[in-house]
C-alpha cells in the first residue's frame, strides 16, 4: 500500500486529522511517509494549510500541496472564482506516484468527500484514485447521518471498481449518543469494510508529542495501529460486503 487515498464523506468529519494519526503511526512503525495536500481552499498564501497541519501534527513528513485558492469552496469553484489554474486528477496521480518512488507510504489528501469537483471537466479524487489504482481510507463522523454519507461513498467506490480500505471515525465523542454506539455496529455493514479506528474527540488539539505517542492506539493494525475493533465494540462486516 505506497499509496493511500483519504477522503471524507463530507467536510468537517476530521480528515486532516485522521491523515495526521495515519501518518504518526506510519512513522512510529519506521516507515517514511509523504503527504499530499491535491487542493487546498480557504486558507491565504502566508497561512499553514492541511498538510502543514500533518506535518505538526504527525512529525518528519515530505508535504506537498499542489494548489492553493483563497476561498473556503470547492476547488474547482474556488479555481474558476480566483482566476488560477485548476488541478486535474492526472496532476494528482503523477505527483503521488513520483512521491511513492521516494517513501514508504504517501497519503493523497483530498477536498471534503470523494465526489467534490478538482476542475471544470468535472475531475474528481475518485478519479486519481483510479488513475492511481490505490485503496480509498474513508474518514467519517459518528453520529446521526453518518450511515447514509458512509454508505453512500462506499457505493460510488464499488461502482468505480476501487478498494475500500476501510472507514476511521474522525472525531469519536467522549459521551457517545445511542445514535454513534449503534453505529459501532452498523457502519462495517453499510461500508462493507472494516472499521479502522476512530480518534478521541479534540485530538487535533493535542500538544504534538502527545499526538504522536497516542496515534497509534486509535488506528487497526491495518494502518500500522494497535487499536482494538472488538475491544471497542465493533463487529466484523458481513463477508463480501454489501
Amino acid at each position: 500500500m505506497p499509496v493511500l487515498v483519504i477522503t471524507g464523506t463530507g467536510t468537517e468529519v476530521g480528515k486532516t486529522v485522521a491523515t495526521a494519526a495515519v501518518a504518526a503511526a506510519a512513522l512510529a512503525a519506521g516507515r517514511t511517509v509523504a503527504v499530499l495536500k491535491a487542493a487546498q481552499t480557504g486558507v491565504r498564501p502566508d497561512e499553514p494549510g492541511d498538510a502543514d497541519e500533518v506535518a505538526r501534527l504527525a512529525g518528519a513528513v515530505t508535504k506537498a500541496e499542489l494548489a492553493r485558492y483563497p476561498e473556503p469552496l470547492a476547488p474547482a469553484t474556488a479555481a474558476r472564482r480566483a482566476g488560477l489554474k485548476p488541478v486535474h486528477p492526472h496532476e494528482i496521480a503523477e505527483a503521488a506516484a513520483k512521491l511513492a518512488t521516494e517513501h514508504d507510504l504517501v497519503l493523497v489528501e483530498g477536498a471534503g468527500g470523494l465526489l467534490v469537483r478538482f476542475d471544470h471537466e468535472g475531475g474528481t479524487l475518485a478519479h486519481a484514485a483510479e488513475l492511481l489504482r490505490a485503496p480509498v481510507l474513508v474518514v467519517a463522523s459518528a453520529g446521526l447521518g453518518t450511515l447514509n454519507t458512509t454508505e453512500l461513498t462506499a457505493g460510488e467506490l464499488r461502482r468505480r471498481k476501487l478498494e475500500l480500505a476501510g472507514v476511521v471515525i474522525g472525531s469519536w465523542p467522549d459521551s457517545p449518543d445511542l445514535a454513534s454506539r449503534c453505529n459501532l455496529a452498523d457502519l462495517p455493514d453499510v461500508a462493507g469494510a472494516p472499521l479502522l479506528g476512530a480518534l478521541p474527540v479534540g485530538t487535533g488539539r493535542l500538544a504534538p508529542a502527545d499526538f504522536r505517542a497516542a496515534a497509534p492506539g486509535w488506528l487497526a493494525p491495518r494502518l500500522d495501529g494497535t487499536w482494538d475493533a472488538e475491544e471497542f465494540g465493533v463487529r466484523e462486516a458481513p463477508p463480501g460486503g454489501l
